[in-house]
């Protein structure tokens, strides 16, 4: 006869889902929402942020760990800033 097996070698731990990240935002000029597209292009270090509609763009220099929520983000800090009249950070 066989070994029982325990409760433990049943129950395998499986590895939680990150949440989806959103990929389309809206344009913090003419408010339209989901039109605001971000390419990342790691091969040219370049991240784009364009609105397709008022053509307004934001471009930056990604890192392998960026999203294209951190790039939308980066623009909307970028854009506070402005308003503000601050200064923007140096760069790293």
């Amino acid at each position: 006869m066989g070994k029982r097996k325990s409760r433990s070698s049943k129950l395998v731990a499986r590895p939680k889902k990150a949440p989806r990240l959103e990929k389309v935002f809206t344009c913090p000029f003419c408010n339209h929402p989901e039109t605001v597209r971000c390419v990342i292009d790691l091969e040219l270090e370049i991240a784009e942020a364009s609105c397709l509609v008022c053509e307004e763009a934001y471009c930056t220099v990604p890192d392998n760990l960026t999203e294209p929520i951190d790039v939308y983000h980066e623009w909307i800090d970028e854009c506070e800033r402005a308003n503000q009249g601050a200064a923007p950070p140096p760069p790293p």
